[in-house]
């Protein structure tokens, strides 16, 4: 094993479902390798999955790993304790969590805790890095007050102010989509498991925006009686209960936030563009902002070592 050398680190993305690894040098990303999440280790401690997916790295002498997301979790390698909003990078860097493994250094990153605008406790883990990660990638979102939406299992509506994270609010959007899918009467009323369409997503948006987000467990049920008496196809109808979702969120985000402005989109290109659609029909604009590039510049600019990235293809 070569001794360590101070430019190159090792950056994690750990979350539930999947574990993505970054070995850097300066600037450059010299190798990606996937593992399995938090929740699918099947066993196996993650100090161990960990060791045994950069073995072969530690030829190359890295001085750092650092990691974040559900990895700090009461379920993940060790709990980092939440730090508390309004936060910026420097006060997550204070509180990063410093491990050993196997005369490695690791430092994981510690999620944000607020109490969100509805009054009640809210938390995320790994999301405050790709918003650091967003604020870098575009500085002037440093300047003022900003939302920015991270689309997912569990969509984070976050308001920026100054560079500083003031606070959030979390809608399990894309878990409540799956359970009505996969475990409710909803789907049942048609044959077929086609992808949900863009069209029946337009029809969903659309009666939120006409009926308002409070009317949205009432609309929920009419994904199966549009089945059974107007003969909505399946694939519509899936289409039409997600866009049901996404408004309704969108529309209460716009209810505390005030006027959505220009919000920035930062996760997977598919489910960031439908928001963009919904937050379109709600009178806003948004940006895109690439997840995994958030992720690295949001680590970077964590990282003691280093920062900046720049990707060898």
């Amino acid at each position: 094993m070569n001794p360590m050398d101070s430019s190159v680190t090792i950056f994690g993305d750990w979350g539930t479902s999947r574990l993505r690894l970054y070995l850097r040098q300066g600037k450059s990303v010299l190798d990606r390798r996937d593992g399995p999440g938090i929740g699918a280790l099947n066993g196996a401690s993650p100090r161990e999955a960990f060791l045994d997916l950069v073995g072969d790295w530690r030829e190359a002498g890295p001085s750092l790993a650092l990691l974040c997301g559900m990895v700090g979790s009461r379920n993940g390698w060790r709990e980092a304790p939440y730090a508390p909003c309004p936060g910026n990078a420097a006060d997550i860097r204070e509180r990063l969590l410093h491990l050993d493994a196997d005369g490695l250094p690791v430092a994981i990153v510690p999620g944000l805790s607020c109490r969100n605008a509805l009054g009640g406790p809210d938390v995320m883990r790994g999301e405050e890095t790709q918003i650091l990660g967003a604020l870098e990638l575009d500085p002037a979102l440093k300047r003022g007050r900003h939302l920015l939406a991270l689309p997912g299992t569990h969509t984070k509506w976050v308001a920026v102010e100054d560079g500083r994270i003031g606070s959030f609010v979390t809608a399990p959007v894309g878990e409540l989509y799956a359970l009505l899918r996969e475990h409710s009467i909803l789907a049942k009323a048609a044959p077929g498991d086609d992808p949900e369409s863009a069209e029946g997503f337009a029809l969903g948006v659309a009666r939120v925006r006409e009926q308002g987000a409070a009317r949205l467990p009432h609309l929920i049920f009419e994904t199966r009686s549009r089945q059974l008496i107007d003969n909505l196809p399946k694939a519509d109808a899936m289409g039409f209960l997600s866009g049901l979702l996404l408004a309704g969120d969108v529309a209460a985000t716009a209810d505390w936030f005030g006027a959505l402005g220009q919000v920035s989109l930062i996760g997977a290109p598919a489910l960031s563009g439908l928001y963009a659609q919904a937050i379109a029909a709600f009178g806003g604009t948004s940006v895109a902002v690439d997840g995994d590039s958030a992720v690295l510049a949001g680590l970077s600019v964590l990282s003691p070592n280093t920062s900046g990235v720049h990707v060898v293809a």
